[in-house]
């Protein structure tokens, strides 16, 4: 991707929201899919089924259509997005439920979309669309489960504490339709995936729970993370697990054998983005990870450390420079405020900078949603605790309560973006300016 210069000098506060911009618009399903698409010659005399969840698979299937040059007549399919990310498409049914926790709608699409699959030949191809959030819209239970159960393991999964891979690990084992048993319905049509992820490493298998990957795991390493965070689960669910019927499609199953999958965008590939933009504007832009994990205000702590000896010290890199990181960080839930991991971070790494002067800051979930709430995430700049103590914040208080979204609210420096339509999981950005005798 070639990334624009921005003309003429540009405010740390500016710069970083341009970053922001930069990462979600190099993940846009338009700019991703169409080098990844079947040629029409592939098709033979088969049809194209596209299936799909997430947060951009309705964007991915608009740019499916848009692209695709072969025979439309014999294009069809269903996925399903979350509330206000869908888009119009002629030949592919959008259907939009309810993310982070499961509703009916997204439990109705899941049936269709496996009962679609079902009775295809060897001459059909599906073209399986996948991005983050896909577990949550995808909510098909095991029998003896309901969708009352899984709304309640993931409101305690998302509570726990657990990581991502963790989290879509117990998820796998209480689904009809994760775990690869998406893409054994497809056999014995030939599967290709193109994957959007957001998740750290971006392992396939956790990327919407894996619906047409395989699945090593088992469901004792499921009921292992369920024990070690000590979530509370329903006894229809914990029997499940214990009694091994929630077992996935496992690596060397035949049905799966040639499924192909192809990552079309990374948080790396966004980093990368961002960091070109940050390069052209006069910083030095180094990427410290795209796969931090850990709780929110530790990686806070953590990284305002790092900035602190950069912006103090010169080490280990020169100002002005912009350090960027993503990955998917998590947040024990104990307060009462409104909150997402996002602020979390941005609130603990303000309260270890304490105010430095030459310091600002953005943190964003590139879905445009940080947590439960319609806000993307937030920025820091030097004055922040300064103007929080003029309204009687405490900021130590806001973070006890989880209270993120409330306290960037108050200041007026949430981020707004609304739907983007793509996910490549957190955005942090820290630009350090330099002192102001060099």
């Amino acid at each position: 991707m070639k990334c624009p210069k921005p003309p003429g000098p540009v405010q740390p506060r500016e710069l970083l929201k341009l970053l922001f911009a930069t990462a979600i618009a190099s993940a846009q399903p338009s700019r991703c899919i169409p080098a990844h698409l079947p040629r029409p010659e592939d098709l033979g005399r088969g049809r194209l089924i596209v299936i799909g969840a997430g947060k951009a698979s309705a964007a991915m299937a608009r740019a499916v259509e848009d692209h695709w040059t072969g025979d439309k007549s014999r294009l069809r399919g269903l996925v399903v997005t979350r509330y206000g990310y869908g888009v119009a498409c002629q030949h592919i049914e959008i259907v939009e439920a309810a993310h982070p926790v499961p509703d009916a709608a997204g439990l109705a699409a899941a049936e269709r979309m496996l009962s679609m699959v079902h009775g295809l030949s060897a001459d059909d191809l599906v073209l399986c669309l996948i991005s983050g959030g896909g577990s949550s819209l995808l909510p098909l239970p095991l029998p003896d489960l309901t969708l009352e159960h899984k709304q309640a393991v993931n409101r305690a999964l998302l509570k726990s504490g657990a990581t991502i891979s963790e989290m879509n690990c117990v998820r796998r084992h209480l689904s009809a339709i994760k775990g690869g048993r998406l893409a054994a319905a497809c056999h014995p049509a030939r599967v290709v995936n193109l994957l959007i992820s957001d998740v750290p490493g971006d392992n396939p298998m956790d990327i919407a729970s894996g619906p047409t990957v395989a699945d090593p795991t088992t469901c004792a390493d499921a009921l292992a993370i369920v024990r070690r965070y000590g979530i509370d689960l329903p006894p229809e669910v914990l029997d499940v697990l214990r009694s091994g019927r929630g077992e996935s499609v496992k690596p060397g199953d035949p049905r799966i054998a040639g499924v192909q999958t192809h990552m079309i965008a990374t948080p790396q590939m966004a980093l990368e983005a961002a960091a070109a933009v940050a390069q052209g504007a006069g910083f030095r832009a180094y990427v410290l990870g795209d796969a931090i994990e850990g709780e929110a205000r530790d990686v806070g702590k953590v990284l305002g450390g790092i900035a602190l000896q950069v912006a103090d010290r010169g080490q280990p890199v020169e100002t002005p420079c912009v350090l960027l990181s993503g990955g998917e960080s998590t947040v024990t839930v104990t307060g009462k405020g409104r909150g997402g991991r996002n602020v979390e971070f941005l609130l603990s790494l303000g309260i270890a900078l304490n105010g430095h002067p030459r310091i600002h800051a953005l943190a964003g979930d590139t879905d445009g949603v940080d947590g439960q709430e319609e806000i993307a995430g937030a920025l820091l700049g030097p004055d922040t605790l300064m103007r929080a103590w003029a309204q009687g914040i405490r900021p130590k208080d806001s973070l006890a309560d989880n209270d993120g979204h409330g306290f960037f609210e108050a200041l007026g420096d949430s981020v707004v973006t609304g739907p983007t339509l793509t996910n490549v999981n957190d955005f942090r950005a820290i630009c350090i300016e330099a002192p102001a005798n060099r």
